[in-house]
């Protein structure tokens, strides 16, 4: 069975270095809200599947639908000196709810391809919310399944049309994006699947050394090794977070739009940012050691040369 390369978390999240302190505390406010609505679902386990891509999504609709704000305050293991603020809407509800699910099927893909102990666990103690869950949500959770299956045919037949497959990714973050299905559906629809091809993409572009060891599918090996690689990459990314940031800005947000635009405009590049300068110093280690193995290459002629020299005097 070929690996199938599901939704990845880590991608969307806030340059925290660039927010001023009120919006940090506000998107921490979302995050620890997202953290405590997770454990109401399905307990300490669902804490375990936080991640900052669904606060996004909780901070965009709460802005396009100025929500109303349940404000809490509670003590947190992670930080236990003090008690963290918590803020819980309708979007919070509905992220969580999402996260699971998602969360879900990555975990089942990675016990299949995998054989992982771990991820079977996870499975096993998530399947009863799943299936809950799923059934409150019969559009997503149909367009989450087809995704899933299609994504594994493409992978199966060596897909090499890169729009095609990340659009797969896409169309599934397109109808989770279109929350209630109103004036706004085209545009959030739109962002979502430019938001989703982005996901597959930078994923597949990270991956693409570990897939190419393993002989695992990966998108991006159809043009890899090119010259152009690179600069393809980059151009590719880049037009897929612009068409995510023109749907953000047709749409009337107001509301922690600075927080919105710092995760479009720098937080989404702070991973690729990393991986460059990530395979930058693996560049010059391997300069700087094959340059040792050039000078001592050189010694050993040269010691060489002066013991042949001396025999045949």
């Amino acid at each position: 069975m070929a690996e199938v390369r599901g939704f990845m978390f880590g991608y969307i999240h806030a340059n925290t270095k660039e927010l001023t302190e009120e919006n940090k505390i506000t998107y921490q406010a979302y995050y620890c809200g997202l953290c405590q609505q997770l454990k109401e679902n399905c307990g300490k386990k669902g804490q375990m599947l936080l991640n900052y891509d669904m606060t996004f999504l909780i901070i965009l609709l709460s802005g396009l639908y100025e929500l109303e704000n349940t404000h809490e305050a509670f003590n947190c293991v992670r930080h236990p000196g003090s008690k963290q603020n918590v803020w819980i809407n309708d979007a919070t509800r509905y992220a969580a709810d999402m996260n699971i699910l998602l969360s879900y099927h990555n975990s089942l893909d990675d016990w299949r391809d995998e054989h992982s102990i771990t991820k079977k666990m996870v499975v096993k103690a998530l399947h009863d919310d799943y299936v809950q869950i799923g059934a409150q949500y019969p559009r997503q959770l149909s367009a989450l399944e087809n995704y899933l299956e299609q994504l594994a045919a493409a992978e199966t037949r060596q897909e090499s049309n890169i729009d095609l497959v990340a659009g797969l990714t896409g169309e599934m973050l397109a109808e989770i994006f279109d929350w209630k299905q109103d004036e706004w559906s085209e545009e959030l629809r739109c962002f979502g699947f430019y938001m989703g091809k982005f996901i597959y993409l930078m994923d597949a572009y990270e991956d693409l050394e570990k897939d190419r060891k393993n002989k695992q599918y990966n998108i991006l090996s159809f043009v890899a090794g090119s010259e152009e690689y690179e600069t393809y990459c980059k151009q590719l990314l880049t037009s897929m977070m612009a068409e995510c940031a023109k749907s953000f800005e047709r749409l009337p947000i107001l509301q922690h739009a600075d927080i919105l635009r710092n995760v479009l405009y720098s937080g989404v590049w702070t991973r690729y940012e990393y991986m460059q300068l990530k395979r930058q110093k693996k560049e010059l280690k391997e300069k700087k050691a094959a340059a040792t193995s050039r000078t001592k290459n050189l010694k050993k002629q040269n010691k060489k040369g002066k013991k042949d020299s001396g025999e045949s005097l």
